[in-house]
Protein backbone atom coordinates (compact mmCIF):
# COMPACT_ATOMS: atom_id res chain seq x y z
CA UNK A 1 0.00 0.00 0.00
CA UNK A 2 2.87 2.37 0.85
CA UNK A 3 4.51 1.63 -2.49
CA UNK A 4 1.32 2.50 -4.32
CA UNK A 5 0.95 5.74 -2.36
CA UNK A 6 4.60 6.66 -3.08
CA UNK A 7 4.03 6.07 -6.78
CA UNK A 8 0.82 8.12 -6.89
CA UNK A 9 2.37 11.07 -5.01
CA UNK A 10 5.48 11.35 -7.20
CA UNK A 11 5.96 14.74 -8.81
CA UNK A 12 8.04 16.06 -11.64
CA UNK A 13 9.19 19.15 -9.81
CA UNK A 14 11.61 18.98 -6.91
CA UNK A 15 9.96 21.79 -4.95
CA UNK A 16 6.41 20.60 -5.40
CA UNK A 17 3.89 19.71 -8.10
CA UNK A 18 4.26 21.47 -11.44
CA UNK A 19 1.60 22.28 -13.99
CA UNK A 20 2.26 18.96 -15.73
CA UNK A 21 1.79 17.12 -12.40
CA UNK A 22 -1.56 18.79 -11.74
CA UNK A 23 -2.65 18.06 -15.32
CA UNK A 24 -1.65 14.41 -14.92
CA UNK A 25 -3.53 14.01 -11.64
CA UNK A 26 -6.58 15.70 -13.15
CA UNK A 27 -6.46 13.28 -16.07
CA UNK A 28 -6.16 10.28 -13.74
CA UNK A 29 -9.03 11.53 -11.57
CA UNK A 30 -11.21 12.09 -14.63
CA UNK A 31 -10.45 8.59 -15.94
CA UNK A 32 -11.17 7.05 -12.55
CA UNK A 33 -14.53 8.81 -12.30
CA UNK A 34 -15.41 7.98 -15.90
CA UNK A 35 -14.86 4.27 -15.28
CA UNK A 36 -16.08 3.79 -11.72
CA UNK A 37 -18.94 6.27 -11.36
CA UNK A 38 -21.40 4.28 -13.53
CA UNK A 39 -20.53 1.07 -11.67
CA UNK A 40 -20.87 2.81 -8.31
CA UNK A 41 -24.24 4.21 -9.39
CA UNK A 42 -25.49 0.72 -10.34
CA UNK A 43 -24.28 -0.80 -7.05
CA UNK A 44 -25.91 1.90 -4.89
CA UNK A 45 -29.17 1.81 -6.84
CA UNK A 46 -29.32 -1.98 -6.61
CA UNK A 47 -30.06 -1.58 -2.87
CA UNK A 48 -32.95 0.84 -3.40
CA UNK A 49 -36.58 -0.14 -2.98
CA UNK A 50 -38.99 -0.25 -5.95
CA UNK A 51 -40.75 2.86 -4.65
CA UNK A 52 -37.47 4.76 -4.46
CA UNK A 53 -36.58 3.78 -8.02
CA UNK A 54 -40.06 4.45 -9.42
CA UNK A 55 -40.10 7.89 -7.83
CA UNK A 56 -36.76 8.67 -9.57
CA UNK A 57 -35.04 9.43 -6.29
CA UNK A 58 -31.60 10.83 -7.19
CA UNK A 59 -30.06 10.36 -3.75
CA UNK A 60 -27.00 8.12 -3.65
CA UNK A 61 -27.76 6.11 -0.52
CA UNK A 62 -30.61 3.60 -0.47
CA UNK A 63 -33.32 4.58 1.95
CA UNK A 64 -37.03 4.66 2.59
CA UNK A 65 -39.23 7.67 3.25
CA UNK A 66 -41.99 7.47 5.82
CA UNK A 67 -44.91 6.67 3.54
CA UNK A 68 -48.66 7.01 3.29
CA UNK A 69 -51.11 5.71 0.70
CA UNK A 70 -53.04 7.67 -1.90
CA UNK A 71 -56.29 5.89 -2.73
CA UNK A 72 -58.46 6.37 -5.82
CA UNK A 73 -62.04 5.07 -5.66
CA UNK A 74 -64.64 5.12 -8.45
CA UNK A 75 -68.40 5.10 -7.93
CA UNK A 76 -71.69 6.87 -8.67
CA UNK A 77 -70.28 10.02 -7.09
CA UNK A 78 -67.40 10.01 -9.55
CA UNK A 79 -63.72 9.64 -8.74
CA UNK A 80 -62.59 10.23 -5.18
CA UNK A 81 -58.94 10.68 -4.23
CA UNK A 82 -57.93 10.65 -0.56
CA UNK A 83 -55.02 9.75 1.73
CA UNK A 84 -54.76 6.76 4.08
CA UNK A 85 -52.07 7.36 6.69
CA UNK A 86 -52.64 4.56 9.21
CA UNK A 87 -51.80 1.49 7.14
CA UNK A 88 -49.25 -1.13 8.20
CA UNK A 89 -46.10 -1.33 6.03
CA UNK A 90 -47.01 -4.70 4.52
CA UNK A 91 -50.11 -3.18 2.89
CA UNK A 92 -47.97 -0.62 1.06
CA UNK A 93 -45.54 -3.38 0.04
CA UNK A 94 -48.31 -5.76 -1.03
CA UNK A 95 -47.41 -5.80 -4.73
CA UNK A 96 -43.81 -6.83 -3.92
CA UNK A 97 -44.75 -9.71 -1.60
CA UNK A 98 -44.77 -13.33 -2.74
CA UNK A 99 -47.56 -15.80 -1.95
CA UNK A 100 -45.84 -17.10 1.17
CA UNK A 101 -45.37 -13.60 2.58
CA UNK A 102 -48.96 -12.62 1.77
CA UNK A 103 -50.29 -15.67 3.55
CA UNK A 104 -48.66 -14.49 6.77
CA UNK A 105 -50.92 -11.43 7.07
CA UNK A 106 -54.52 -11.33 8.28
CA UNK A 107 -56.38 -9.47 5.54
CA UNK A 108 -59.82 -10.11 7.02
CA UNK A 109 -58.82 -8.51 10.32
CA UNK A 110 -57.55 -5.44 8.47
CA UNK A 111 -60.70 -5.06 6.36
CA UNK A 112 -63.04 -5.66 9.28
CA UNK A 113 -61.99 -2.38 10.86
CA UNK A 114 -62.62 -0.38 7.68
CA UNK A 115 -65.73 0.95 6.03
CA UNK A 116 -66.78 3.21 3.21
CA UNK A 117 -64.27 4.34 0.62
CA UNK A 118 -61.27 3.13 2.67
CA UNK A 119 -62.71 -0.40 2.57
CA UNK A 120 -63.32 -0.18 -1.18
CA UNK A 121 -59.74 0.90 -1.88
CA UNK A 122 -58.14 -1.68 0.40
CA UNK A 123 -60.10 -4.70 -0.81
CA UNK A 124 -59.21 -3.85 -4.44
CA UNK A 125 -55.56 -3.28 -3.55
CA UNK A 126 -55.35 -6.56 -1.62
CA UNK A 127 -57.09 -8.55 -4.38
CA UNK A 128 -60.19 -9.40 -2.37
CA UNK A 129 -62.81 -8.24 -4.89
CA UNK A 130 -62.90 -11.51 -6.93
CA UNK A 131 -63.04 -13.64 -3.75
CA UNK A 132 -65.87 -11.63 -2.21
CA UNK A 133 -67.73 -11.42 -5.53
CA UNK A 134 -67.69 -15.22 -5.92
CA UNK A 135 -68.99 -15.59 -2.38
CA UNK A 136 -71.77 -13.09 -3.16
CA UNK A 137 -72.78 -14.98 -6.32
CA UNK A 138 -73.01 -18.22 -4.36
CA UNK A 139 -74.89 -16.63 -1.45
CA UNK A 140 -77.47 -14.84 -3.61
CA UNK A 141 -77.83 -17.66 -6.14
CA UNK A 142 -76.93 -15.38 -9.05
CA UNK A 143 -76.60 -16.83 -12.59
CA UNK A 144 -73.37 -18.68 -13.40
CA UNK A 145 -72.64 -16.38 -16.34
CA UNK A 146 -71.86 -13.59 -13.85
CA UNK A 147 -68.54 -15.23 -13.00
CA UNK A 148 -67.66 -15.60 -16.69
CA UNK A 149 -68.76 -12.09 -17.61
CA UNK A 150 -65.37 -10.29 -17.15
CA UNK A 151 -63.68 -12.67 -19.62
CA UNK A 152 -66.35 -12.32 -22.34
CA UNK A 153 -65.93 -10.20 -25.45
CA UNK A 154 -67.91 -7.00 -25.91
CA UNK A 155 -70.35 -8.65 -28.32
CA UNK A 156 -70.94 -11.62 -26.02
CA UNK A 157 -71.61 -9.35 -23.04
CA UNK A 158 -74.57 -7.77 -24.82
CA UNK A 159 -76.49 -11.05 -24.59
CA UNK A 160 -76.73 -10.81 -20.78
CA UNK A 161 -78.92 -8.48 -18.72
CA UNK A 162 -76.73 -7.15 -15.90
CA UNK A 163 -79.35 -4.58 -14.85
CA UNK A 164 -81.74 -7.35 -13.81
CA UNK A 165 -79.03 -8.86 -11.60
CA UNK A 166 -78.19 -5.50 -9.98
CA UNK A 167 -81.85 -4.85 -9.08
CA UNK A 168 -81.78 -7.77 -6.64
CA UNK A 169 -78.81 -6.36 -4.68
CA UNK A 170 -78.36 -3.61 -2.11
CA UNK A 171 -76.01 -0.63 -2.83
CA UNK A 172 -72.91 -2.21 -1.21
CA UNK A 173 -73.47 -5.48 -3.07
CA UNK A 174 -73.99 -3.56 -6.32
CA UNK A 175 -70.67 -1.82 -5.81
CA UNK A 176 -68.85 -5.08 -5.12
CA UNK A 177 -70.31 -6.80 -8.19
CA UNK A 178 -69.78 -3.67 -10.31
CA UNK A 179 -66.08 -3.57 -9.37
CA UNK A 180 -65.75 -7.27 -10.20
CA UNK A 181 -67.50 -6.89 -13.58
CA UNK A 182 -65.91 -3.45 -14.32
CA UNK A 183 -69.30 -1.98 -15.17
CA UNK A 184 -69.63 1.83 -15.21
CA UNK A 185 -69.48 3.86 -13.08
CA UNK A 186 -67.26 1.37 -11.24
CA UNK A 187 -63.61 0.88 -12.20
CA UNK A 188 -60.74 -0.92 -10.48
CA UNK A 189 -59.79 1.11 -7.42
CA UNK A 190 -56.11 1.91 -6.85
CA UNK A 191 -53.83 2.48 -3.90
CA UNK A 192 -50.26 3.73 -4.35
CA UNK A 193 -47.46 4.72 -2.01
CA UNK A 194 -46.51 8.37 -1.49
CA UNK A 195 -43.93 10.11 0.67
CA UNK A 196 -44.99 11.85 3.87
CA UNK A 197 -43.56 15.38 4.20
CA UNK A 198 -44.16 18.26 6.56
CA UNK A 199 -44.25 21.74 5.12
CA UNK A 200 -45.82 25.14 5.70
CA UNK A 201 -49.44 25.18 4.57
CA UNK A 202 -49.76 27.87 1.86
CA UNK A 203 -53.30 28.63 3.11
CA UNK A 204 -52.76 28.87 6.89
CA UNK A 205 -48.98 29.27 7.26
CA UNK A 206 -48.84 26.40 9.77
CA UNK A 207 -46.66 23.29 9.59
CA UNK A 208 -48.87 20.58 8.08
CA UNK A 209 -48.49 16.98 6.95
CA UNK A 210 -48.71 16.39 3.19
CA UNK A 211 -48.41 13.44 0.82
CA UNK A 212 -46.26 13.93 -2.31
CA UNK A 213 -45.61 11.52 -5.21
CA UNK A 214 -41.85 11.97 -4.77
CA UNK A 215 -39.71 14.26 -2.68
CA UNK A 216 -37.49 16.23 -5.06
CA UNK A 217 -35.70 19.07 -3.31
CA UNK A 218 -34.34 20.40 -6.62
CA UNK A 219 -37.75 21.78 -7.57
CA UNK A 220 -39.11 25.04 -6.09
CA UNK A 221 -42.54 23.56 -5.37
CA UNK A 222 -44.09 20.13 -4.94
CA UNK A 223 -47.65 18.95 -5.75
CA UNK A 224 -49.17 17.62 -2.54
CA UNK A 225 -52.37 16.52 -0.84
CA UNK A 226 -53.41 16.99 2.77
CA UNK A 227 -52.84 13.85 4.83
CA UNK A 228 -55.90 14.63 6.99
CA UNK A 229 -58.04 14.99 3.81
CA UNK A 230 -59.19 18.45 4.97
CA UNK A 231 -59.26 19.57 1.33
CA UNK A 232 -59.63 17.38 -1.76
CA UNK A 233 -57.57 19.53 -4.14
CA UNK A 234 -53.85 19.36 -4.92
CA UNK A 235 -51.83 22.24 -3.46
CA UNK A 236 -48.35 23.52 -4.22
CA UNK A 237 -46.02 23.55 -1.23
CA UNK A 238 -42.70 25.37 -0.96
CA UNK A 239 -39.86 22.83 -1.20
CA UNK A 240 -37.56 24.95 0.96
CA UNK A 241 -39.94 24.51 3.93
CA UNK A 242 -40.58 20.78 3.33
CA UNK A 243 -38.92 18.04 5.35
CA UNK A 244 -39.25 14.28 5.05
CA UNK A 245 -38.30 11.50 7.42
CA UNK A 246 -35.96 9.03 5.83
CA UNK A 247 -34.12 6.00 7.14
CA UNK A 248 -31.16 4.28 5.50
CA UNK A 249 -32.38 0.76 4.79
CA UNK A 250 -30.72 -1.30 2.03
CA UNK A 251 -33.18 -3.54 0.21
CA UNK A 252 -31.35 -6.87 0.55
CA UNK A 253 -34.37 -8.65 -0.92
CA UNK A 254 -33.37 -7.26 -4.31
CA UNK A 255 -30.61 -9.87 -4.26
CA UNK A 256 -32.25 -12.66 -2.26
CA UNK A 257 -35.55 -12.92 -4.17
CA UNK A 258 -34.13 -13.49 -7.71
CA UNK A 259 -31.43 -15.86 -6.46
CA UNK A 260 -34.06 -17.97 -4.70
CA UNK A 261 -36.61 -17.83 -7.54
CA UNK A 262 -39.07 -15.64 -5.59
CA UNK A 263 -38.84 -12.44 -7.64
CA UNK A 264 -42.33 -10.97 -7.95
CA UNK A 265 -43.73 -11.03 -11.49
CA UNK A 266 -40.79 -13.01 -12.94
CA UNK A 267 -40.97 -16.78 -13.30
CA UNK A 268 -37.20 -17.30 -13.31
CA UNK A 269 -34.56 -18.61 -10.95
CA UNK A 270 -31.51 -16.42 -11.35
CA UNK A 271 -29.26 -19.04 -9.73
CA UNK A 272 -30.04 -21.39 -12.61
CA UNK A 273 -29.28 -18.63 -15.11
CA UNK A 274 -25.98 -18.00 -13.32
CA UNK A 275 -25.14 -21.72 -13.47
CA UNK A 276 -26.01 -21.88 -17.18
CA UNK A 277 -23.72 -18.95 -17.90
CA UNK A 278 -20.89 -20.57 -15.96
CA UNK A 279 -21.27 -23.83 -17.92
CA UNK A 280 -21.50 -22.05 -21.26
CA UNK A 281 -18.51 -19.84 -20.51
CA UNK A 282 -16.22 -22.63 -19.28
CA UNK A 283 -17.08 -25.23 -21.93
CA UNK A 284 -17.10 -22.72 -24.79
CA UNK A 285 -13.77 -21.25 -23.67
CA UNK A 286 -12.11 -24.68 -23.54
CA UNK A 287 -13.42 -25.58 -27.00
CA UNK A 288 -12.36 -22.18 -28.34
CA UNK A 289 -8.82 -22.55 -27.00
CA UNK A 290 -8.49 -26.05 -28.46
CA UNK A 291 -9.78 -25.23 -31.95
CA UNK A 292 -8.05 -21.85 -32.24
CA UNK A 293 -4.70 -23.16 -30.99
CA UNK A 294 -4.79 -26.08 -33.43
CA UNK A 295 -5.62 -23.76 -36.33
CA UNK A 296 -2.92 -21.33 -35.27
CA UNK A 297 -0.38 -24.15 -35.01
CA UNK A 298 -1.15 -25.28 -38.55
CA UNK A 299 -1.03 -21.76 -40.00
CA UNK A 300 2.20 -20.84 -38.24
CA UNK A 301 4.33 -23.98 -38.44
CA UNK A 302 3.17 -25.87 -41.56
CA UNK A 303 3.76 -24.93 -45.16
CA UNK A 304 0.99 -26.03 -47.52
CA UNK A 305 -0.74 -24.85 -50.67
CA UNK A 306 -3.38 -22.21 -49.90
CA UNK A 307 -1.93 -21.33 -46.53
CA UNK A 308 -1.91 -17.58 -47.19
CA UNK A 309 -5.40 -17.74 -48.69
CA UNK A 310 -6.86 -19.47 -45.64
CA UNK A 311 -5.19 -17.03 -43.29
CA UNK A 312 -6.42 -14.01 -45.26
CA UNK A 313 -9.90 -15.54 -45.44
CA UNK A 314 -9.95 -15.90 -41.64
CA UNK A 315 -8.82 -12.30 -41.22
CA UNK A 316 -11.46 -11.11 -43.70
CA UNK A 317 -14.23 -12.53 -41.51
CA UNK A 318 -13.21 -10.02 -38.84
CA UNK A 319 -14.58 -7.28 -41.11
CA UNK A 320 -18.03 -8.91 -41.33
CA UNK A 321 -20.40 -7.73 -38.56
CA UNK A 322 -21.93 -10.53 -36.51
CA UNK A 323 -25.44 -9.26 -37.22
CA UNK A 324 -25.03 -10.03 -40.93
CA UNK A 325 -24.43 -13.71 -40.24
CA UNK A 326 -27.20 -13.86 -37.65
CA UNK A 327 -29.83 -15.35 -39.98
CA UNK A 328 -27.43 -18.04 -41.15
CA UNK A 329 -26.51 -18.90 -37.57
CA UNK A 330 -30.20 -19.10 -36.65
CA UNK A 331 -30.94 -21.51 -39.49
CA UNK A 332 -27.90 -23.63 -38.74
CA UNK A 333 -28.85 -23.95 -35.06
CA UNK A 334 -32.39 -25.06 -35.94
CA UNK A 335 -31.23 -27.41 -38.72
CA UNK A 336 -28.84 -29.22 -36.38
CA UNK A 337 -31.39 -29.58 -33.57
CA UNK A 338 -29.42 -27.40 -31.15
CA UNK A 339 -32.21 -24.88 -30.65
CA UNK A 340 -33.30 -24.60 -27.03
CA UNK A 341 -30.15 -26.23 -25.63
CA UNK A 342 -26.95 -24.80 -24.19
CA UNK A 343 -24.99 -26.45 -27.01
CA UNK A 344 -26.72 -24.07 -29.38
CA UNK A 345 -24.89 -21.25 -27.58
CA UNK A 346 -21.58 -23.07 -27.12
CA UNK A 347 -20.83 -24.54 -30.55
CA UNK A 348 -21.58 -21.68 -33.05
CA UNK A 349 -18.92 -19.42 -31.57
CA UNK A 350 -16.31 -22.11 -30.91
CA UNK A 351 -13.81 -20.77 -33.46
CA UNK A 352 -13.02 -17.07 -33.41
CA UNK A 353 -10.94 -15.33 -36.11
CA UNK A 354 -9.46 -12.97 -33.56
CA UNK A 355 -8.29 -15.93 -31.46
CA UNK A 356 -6.68 -17.67 -34.44
CA UNK A 357 -4.84 -14.47 -35.38
CA UNK A 358 -3.70 -13.84 -31.81
CA UNK A 359 -2.30 -17.33 -31.30
CA UNK A 360 -0.74 -17.57 -34.77
CA UNK A 361 1.19 -14.36 -34.27
CA UNK A 362 2.50 -15.64 -30.94
CA UNK A 363 3.41 -19.09 -32.28
CA UNK A 364 5.46 -17.46 -35.02
CA UNK A 365 7.85 -16.32 -32.27
CA UNK A 366 8.52 -19.94 -31.22
CA UNK A 367 11.70 -21.22 -32.99
CA UNK A 368 11.12 -23.84 -35.66
CA UNK A 369 14.28 -25.61 -34.48
CA UNK A 370 12.37 -26.90 -31.42
CA UNK A 371 9.86 -28.63 -33.67
CA UNK A 372 12.55 -30.07 -35.93
CA UNK A 373 14.39 -31.44 -32.89
CA UNK A 374 11.20 -33.05 -31.62
CA UNK A 375 10.60 -34.70 -35.00
CA UNK A 376 14.14 -36.06 -35.00
CA UNK A 377 13.30 -37.66 -31.63
CA UNK A 378 10.33 -39.40 -33.32
CA UNK A 379 7.70 -37.21 -31.62
CA UNK A 380 4.30 -37.28 -33.31
CA UNK A 381 2.64 -34.12 -34.56
CA UNK A 382 0.06 -34.33 -31.79
CA UNK A 383 2.80 -34.66 -29.19
CA UNK A 384 4.62 -31.67 -30.67
CA UNK A 385 1.43 -29.64 -30.45
CA UNK A 386 0.46 -30.84 -26.97
CA UNK A 387 3.86 -31.03 -25.24
CA UNK A 388 5.79 -28.22 -26.95
CA UNK A 389 3.58 -25.63 -28.64
CA UNK A 390 0.87 -25.33 -26.00
CA UNK A 391 3.24 -24.85 -23.01
CA UNK A 392 5.33 -22.31 -24.91
CA UNK A 393 2.25 -20.43 -26.13
CA UNK A 394 0.69 -20.38 -22.66
CA UNK A 395 0.82 -16.54 -22.24
CA UNK A 396 -1.13 -16.00 -25.47
CA UNK A 397 -3.51 -18.86 -24.66
CA UNK A 398 -4.14 -17.37 -21.21
CA UNK A 399 -4.85 -13.96 -22.76
CA UNK A 400 -7.26 -15.50 -25.28
CA UNK A 401 -8.91 -17.53 -22.51
CA UNK A 402 -9.57 -14.43 -20.44
CA UNK A 403 -10.96 -12.54 -23.43
CA UNK A 404 -13.12 -15.55 -24.35
CA UNK A 405 -14.53 -15.68 -20.82
CA UNK A 406 -15.50 -12.01 -21.02
CA UNK A 407 -16.99 -12.39 -24.52
CA UNK A 408 -19.02 -15.46 -23.64
CA UNK A 409 -20.22 -14.17 -20.28
CA UNK A 410 -21.51 -10.92 -21.76
CA UNK A 411 -22.92 -12.41 -24.96
CA UNK A 412 -26.61 -11.65 -25.55
CA UNK A 413 -27.22 -12.04 -29.30
CA UNK A 414 -26.36 -15.74 -29.58
CA UNK A 415 -28.46 -16.80 -26.55
CA UNK A 416 -31.40 -14.84 -27.95
CA UNK A 417 -31.09 -16.77 -31.22
CA UNK A 418 -30.52 -20.21 -29.69
CA UNK A 419 -32.41 -20.46 -26.38
CA UNK A 420 -34.88 -17.55 -26.17
CA UNK A 421 -37.83 -19.98 -26.13
CA UNK A 422 -36.45 -22.24 -23.35
CA UNK A 423 -36.40 -20.57 -19.94
CA UNK A 424 -34.56 -23.46 -18.28
CA UNK A 425 -31.57 -22.76 -20.55
CA UNK A 426 -31.50 -18.98 -20.08
CA UNK A 427 -28.09 -17.42 -19.53
CA UNK A 428 -27.52 -14.51 -17.21
CA UNK A 429 -27.98 -11.87 -19.90
CA UNK A 430 -31.38 -13.24 -20.98
CA UNK A 431 -32.47 -13.33 -17.36
CA UNK A 432 -31.68 -9.64 -17.03
CA UNK A 433 -34.02 -8.92 -19.95
CA UNK A 434 -36.79 -10.90 -18.24
CA UNK A 435 -36.94 -8.36 -15.41
CA UNK A 436 -38.39 -5.79 -17.79
CA UNK A 437 -41.57 -6.91 -19.51
CA UNK A 438 -44.63 -5.38 -21.11
CA UNK A 439 -46.65 -5.32 -17.89
CA UNK A 440 -44.00 -5.73 -15.15
CA UNK A 441 -40.79 -3.75 -14.75
CA UNK A 442 -38.68 -4.86 -11.81
CA UNK A 443 -35.79 -2.41 -12.05
CA UNK A 444 -34.70 -3.17 -8.48
CA UNK A 445 -34.15 -6.83 -9.35
CA UNK A 446 -32.47 -6.04 -12.65
CA UNK A 447 -29.99 -3.64 -11.07
CA UNK A 448 -29.15 -6.12 -8.30
CA UNK A 449 -28.62 -8.98 -10.71
CA UNK A 450 -26.55 -6.74 -12.98
CA UNK A 451 -24.19 -6.27 -10.05
CA UNK A 452 -24.07 -10.05 -9.55
CA UNK A 453 -23.30 -10.55 -13.24
CA UNK A 454 -20.39 -8.10 -13.05
CA UNK A 455 -18.62 -9.96 -10.25
CA UNK A 456 -17.12 -12.92 -12.21
CA UNK A 457 -15.72 -10.88 -15.10
CA UNK A 458 -14.39 -8.27 -12.69
CA UNK A 459 -12.54 -10.90 -10.66
CA UNK A 460 -11.16 -12.51 -13.83
CA UNK A 461 -9.89 -9.19 -15.13
CA UNK A 462 -8.43 -8.01 -11.81
CA UNK A 463 -6.48 -11.17 -10.98
CA UNK A 464 -5.47 -12.23 -14.49
CA UNK A 465 -4.93 -8.92 -16.27
CA UNK A 466 -1.15 -9.46 -16.37
CA UNK A 467 -1.68 -12.38 -18.75
CA UNK A 468 -3.67 -10.14 -21.08
CA UNK A 469 -0.95 -7.49 -21.28
CA UNK A 470 1.96 -9.92 -21.64
CA UNK A 471 0.15 -12.20 -24.04
CA UNK A 472 -0.97 -9.45 -26.39
CA UNK A 473 2.32 -7.56 -26.14
CA UNK A 474 4.32 -10.57 -27.28
CA UNK A 475 2.11 -11.59 -30.19
CA UNK A 476 3.87 -9.23 -32.56
CA UNK A 477 7.43 -10.24 -31.66
CA UNK A 478 9.43 -12.51 -33.95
Amino acid sequence: MSAAWTFLTRTQGRNGPTFVDWLTYAYLAFGFLLIFLPVTWIVLNSFKTPFQLDSEDLSLLPGEYTSVARATVYGPEGREIFILSDLPPWVLDWQELDDEQRAGHDIEALLSGRQGRALYALRSHLGQVPTQARALVAEKGLPDWVLRYPALSGTAKQAFDTDAVFETLDPDEQRLLGEFLSIAPYEPNRLIRQALVRAIDPATGEMTAFAVPRFDDTKPTLPARYVDNSAPDVVKIDTSTATAERRIEPAIDNYIDPLTGRAYGVNLNFTRCFTNSVLVTIIATLITLLINSMAAFALSKYRFRGQVFFFLFILATLMVPNTIALVGVFKAIHATGLSGTLWGVIIPGAATPAGVFLLRQYMLTIPDELIEAARMDAASEWKIYWRIMLPLALPAIAALGILSIIWRWNDLILPMVAIATTKDAYTIQLCLLAFRGEHVSQENYRLAMTVVSLIPTTLVFVFLQKYITTGIANTGLK
